[in-house]
């Protein structure tokens, strides 16, 4: 079965983009970013909610389009719709069984694209996998919360840790459920 990837850019306080969507903080290039990049050539199968797929429209991507052209999308969205989407832009209700059925189907593991409440969802419903977190040097203060509005505790293994220059920490955890 493939696993549920959440690789994810956050704060020391666990804030994945501050106020605003504000992400202009958090390291933008350098060996880490590099490795992160090369990492999602890994990856055949995106998914995402809403407000992530629609953070892309500031950065020049159009709807209905991939975000990542190498992967097949899975938007998540009960309100949500294109007109005529590329072939591999999906979206999907909010539903538990559609993530269990990507999970099952043949490819590689699957990356799990934010957002924050998506990803809770997830995490809550014990489908998040591994969690990879690119680990920024700052302090945001307020924000989108890594986890959303999640209060349950989870444990984690801590799997591999990469120091990168400009401070930029890659950490990877198993969720042990």
């Amino acid at each position: 079965m493939r696993k549920i990837v959440y690789y994810i850019a956050s704060s020391i306080d666990g804030f994945i983009a501050g106020p605003g969507d504000n992400i202009r903080e958090f390291v933008q290039s350098g060996d880490g970013v590099e490795r992160y990049m090369s990492d999602l050539q890994t990856f055949d199968t995106v998914i995402m909610g809403r407000r992530t797929y629609e953070f892309g429209y500031q950065y020049g991507l159009q709807p209905g389009q991939p975000a990542y052209p190498h992967m097949n999308h899975y938007i998540f969205s009960n309100s949500l719709s294109f007109k005529d989407p590329h072939e591999r832009v999906n979206v999907c209700s909010l539903e538990l069984e559609t993530v269990r059925r990507l999970k099952e189907k043949k490819g590689s593991d699957i990356y799990l694209c934010g957002g924050g409440v998506f990803a809770g969802w997830l995490l809550d419903n014990q489908m998040v996998d591994l969690l990879r977190i690119k680990l920024n040097p700052f302090i945001q203060g307020d924000g989108i919360s890594l986890f959303g509005t999640s209060k349950k505790t989870h444990q984690l293994q801590l799997t591999d840790s990469q120091l990168y220059e400009n401070g930029l920490h890659i950490l990877s955890y198993d969720v042990l459920y």
